[in-house]
């Protein structure tokens, strides 16, 4: 009888083999375009998840499924398991010539015992870490370093880390992916791995599903536990170490840190405007009916339509900021009012826009803005 351990190692083998295949046949030596790197991580995500999603089907069709290319079913809150699936993490690293920092996490959650069994596969190192397996038992020691070394996200570090670094006395390096950064501290190429950017559950079951049974410690940055299956599939920041440096760690992060964290609405709407300005809505959770009114006219009739004007829109394109950012949050509502900047030639033109989103789950539903002028001119 194949164990659940077994069946996610499986699993994310097999979707490793699947994103291989495509990346060798679809990446040459020269670096892709922006767009068509970022086309193949999207095509990667789609392709390995439904695959996924199939056999996940045939082999525990009574269990529920959490995946970040998937929509949200809450049914998933009454079932008693939940496989916490991202068939691809690190699609930007994955359009990328000569980056092995990707991954695929597949993890399974259980009612009164959290994850009780995980796996993460890196493909283009030949590797795939199961929770509980012999070669994973524990941590390897660190390779002969003098000072610890810090791993944290290449694209949103944590403001805080170079500070927390001076503190203890470590050295930070950037990697991508929070599974290949997981599993560089489980093989001992690096001590910790800090995150306090902004995450959702898919990317951090199952890294910590197989850094707990190696006997890593894994917590939120203020100590508390990470919890799995919430109602919001946010879950911000983490900390995977060595045990021996989790108090330095955590205490550090504390003397650091005092501003509470986004909640999980107000992080949904924060990344959809931060997409406004980076035209990338990788990060963007939105339903598949989702819409957009603007000033009383419908500017967007569905999510997969509302991304891609976030992305190649020509409206969005002259946006330069957002600044004077406050959020209001009551029930499922979020109202973000702000002055946005867009360059017009050599001038700039400022509005000030109040949003309002309606975020009654793991997706925002509907986005309705008001857009007033401003006096202000950058």
């Amino acid at each position: 009888m194949t164990t659940d351990a077994a069946l996610a190692g499986e699993l994310a083998t097999r979707a490793g083999e699947l994103l291989l295949e495509l990346r060798n046949r679809e990446l040459g030596e020269a670096p892709l375009e922006k767009t068509q790197a970022r086309e193949l991580g999207r095509r990667g995500d789609k392709e390995a998840n439904t695959l996924l999603l199939g056999l996940l089907g045939e082999r525990s069709p009574g269990d529920a499924v959490l995946s970040e290319e998937s929509a949200d079913d809450r049914a998933r809150l009454d079932n008693p398991r939940v496989w916490i699936i991202d068939p691809l993490d690190g699609s930007r690293e994955y359009g990328l010539p000569g980056r092995p920092d990707w991954a695929v996490h597949v993890a399974l959650w259980e009612r009164g015992a959290g994850i009780t069994a995980a796996a993460v596969a890196q493909p283009a190192l030949g590797e795939v870490y199961v929770s509980g397996s012999a070669q994973q038992a524990r941590p390897a020691d660190p390779a002969g370093r003098a000072r610890p070394r810090i791993l944290v996200s290449d694209s949103r570090p944590p403001e805080f880390i170079g500070a927390l670094a001076e503190r203890i006395g470590a050295d930070v390096a950037p990697m991508g992916s929070a599974g290949a950064k997981s599993m560089a501290v489980l093989r001992g190429e690096a001590d910790a791995y800090v995150h306090a950017g902004g995450q959702w559950e898919w990317d951090s079951a199952a890294p910590v599903g197989v850094a707990l049974a190696a006997g890593l410690h894994c917590s939120r940055i203020d100590g508390s536990p990470l919890v799995y299956n919430e109602a919001h599939p946010y879950l911000p920041d983490l900390v995977i170490c060595r045990p021996e440096l989790a108090r330095p760690l955590l205490d550090g992060i504390a003397a650091l840190t005092g501003a509470p964290a986004d909640s999980p609405r107000v992080a949904m709407a924060r990344e959809y405007l931060s997409s406004l300005v980076t035209h990338d809505a990788s990060k963007v959770r939105l339903a598949a009916d989702c819409l957009r009114v603007e000033n009383g006219q419908r500017t967007g009739d569905s999510g997969p339509e509302i991304i891609a004007e976030l992305e190649h829109g020509d409206q969005y394109k002259p946006i330069t900021g957002i600044r004077d950012l406050e959020f209001r949050e009551w029930g499922p509502n979020v109202v973000a009012r702000f002055l946005l900047d867009m360059g017009a030639g050599e001038h700039v033109i400022t509005v000030a826009i109040t949003e309002h989103f309606s975020v009654p789950g793991g997706e925002i539903e509907s986005i309705l803005a008001i857009i007033e002028p401003h006096p202000a001119a950058g």
